[in-house]
């Protein structure tokens, strides 16, 4: 049996939140990927659906309420320890700011679409970046 195959998958959601045309990412503030930028959310815990999942970690990680509005794609990123299976989903602000949580994010901010391609993407969120550079939202 080789390593690849023992390699744990992780669930994942993400928040893909457009105002006026600018897209909401937030930079992450620990791990391998300290510093790069991503879409919000986290990890599906079990017995949620991934919409709950993603309302709860908006909520935790940047005090805000959103609702999921509907899927845009799924990502699947191997990384060098783990797989990742990531639900990305529009959603809206119901209720807050976005504003990030110490230790969780670094900063926030809206990117204009065509602004994207600048920010240093963790791997996984890169082509979410690409496909809605690509006018796909």
């Amino acid at each position: 049996m080789n390593l690849e195959s023992q390699k744990k998958t992780i669930k994942v959601v993400a928040a893909l939140i457009e105002v006026n045309g600018k897209i909401f990412c937030a930079q992450r503030a620990y791990g391998e990927l300290k510093g790069k930028w991503e879409f919000p959310g986290g990890k599906v815990e079990v017995g949620e659906t991934n919409e709950q999942a993603l309302v709860r970690e908006i909520k935790e990680e940047l005090d805000t309420t959103i609702v999921v509005d509907s899927f845009f794609t799924n990502v699947v990123y191997e990384y060098p320890t783990f797989i990742l299976d990531m639900d990305v989903y529009r959603s809206h602000v119901s209720e807050g700011r976005l504003e990030v949580e110490d230790g969780i994010h670094l900063a926030e901010k809206f990117v204009p679409v065509n602004e994207l391609e600048m920010l240093d993407w963790c791997p996984a969120d890169f082509s979410i970046a690409e496909k809605i550079r690509r006018n796909i939202l």
